[in-house]
């Protein structure tokens, strides 16, 4: 009986000793599954803060160099002939075998399409590209009379505030990409939402102004604004080059005092000169007939874009047009 009651006793040990061994290991299992639960959750949250953080990368300016050079035609004052320049400056790159782009940032009023001949062929716009709505090799026009040479046009029914820093930034990073060597920017005139668009990731500036007292001044500003609101500045880049192109210049009213001259506009602008460009009918015959003023080799106006074109290439050129041509009469009688 004794030795049934210790063997009873003896299983009751086994029993308990077996019971405390299983809620030990449970209260283990327990642990390691908790611990488990927050090591994925620390996981989770890092992942989700990673995926914020390439999001944060990836929206706002474009913030690495790039490759191709861009070139933002731009004034303070409309009507100085930016468009006309834009062209002209993208068609001589072209002419140079440089693969080039010119971008109409004037959203609205677009007029680069008309200069170069291809408004009967935009289907997209620099707008549809910036929105998604269409690939950026849909939306570029190539030129009918240059190789290399593409137009990507203005839209005429949104408002300059459809830009974005970031869009503008995607657009040309996909020209980057694709192998372009010049981007030139065809600025609106003076400093609101679609210039500072254009002049923001510009590497080098041509600032067109009319040899008269308020254009200079708006162009001053302008200066102002490149060395201070531009990719470069913002980042502590090396500043933007900025040249003085000087458009619809008369020697003639220049000796009659009607008119600032060369010396004048860069006493007061402080920047390098890239071109003089004088007053001709030419220009708008070029224009009304879609064709680029540098593409007609007998035209002044032609010949100083070409100069200008070699400039900003790094090479020296001769100032011309700058002095007043004499007739026979004048020659005779040494006026």
């Amino acid at each position: 009986m004794s030795e049934i009651k210790n063997e009873v006793e003896k299983t009751n040990e086994e029993v308990k000793d077996l019971a405390s061994t299983v809620k030990d290991e449970t209260a283990a299992a327990e642990v390691t599954t908790e611990d488990k639960a927050a090591e994925e959750e620390e996981v989770k949250a890092a992942e989700q803060t990673a995926e914020k953080t390439d999001t944060e990368k990836k929206s706002g300016p474009d913030l690495e160099p790039f490759n191709c050079r861009i070139i933002v035609v731009t004034s303070g004052k409309g009507g100085v002939g930016k468009t006309t320049s834009s062209a002209a400056i993208a068609t001589g790159l072209a002419l140079k075998g440089h693969k080039t782009a010119v971008i109409d940032f004037d959203v609205g009023l677009r007029n680069l399409d008309l200069v170069m001949g291809c408004e009967r062929r935009v289907v997209y716009d620099l707008i549809n590209v910036v929105h998604k709505e269409a690939r950026l090799n849909q939306a570029l026009i190539k030129d009918r009379h240059v190789d290399n040479l593409y137009i990507l046009p203005a839209s005429q029914t949104k408002d300059k505030d459809a830009l974005t820093l970031e869009g503008v930034g995607e657009v040309l990073r996909g020209l980057d990409n694709a192998g372009f060597e010049y981007v030139v920017c065809d600025s609106p005139a003076g400093i609101e939402a679609g210039a500072l668009m254009a002049l923001y990731y510009a590497d080098e500036a041509v600032v067109t102004t009319n040899p008269e007292v308020s254009s200079v001044r708006d162009s001053d500003r302008i200066i102002g604004i490149l060395n201070s609101k531009s990719r470069r500045a913002v980042l502590d880049w090396e500043p933007v080059t900025s040249r003085l192109l000087l458009t619809r210049y008369v020697p003639g009213r220049v000796t009659k005092n009607e008119m600032l001259s060369v010396e004048d506009v860069q006493e007061l602008l402080t920047i390098p000169l890239l071109g003089v460009i004088p007053e001709s009918p030419d220009v708008l015959k070029a224009s009304n007939a879609g064709n680029s003023i540098i593409l007609n080799k007998e035209s002044d106006a032609g010949k100083a874009y070409e100069d200008a074109v070699e400039r900003l290439l790094g090479n020296e050129v001769e100032l011309r047009f700058t002095t007043e041509k004499k007739g026979f009469f004048s020659k005779l009688f040494k006026r």
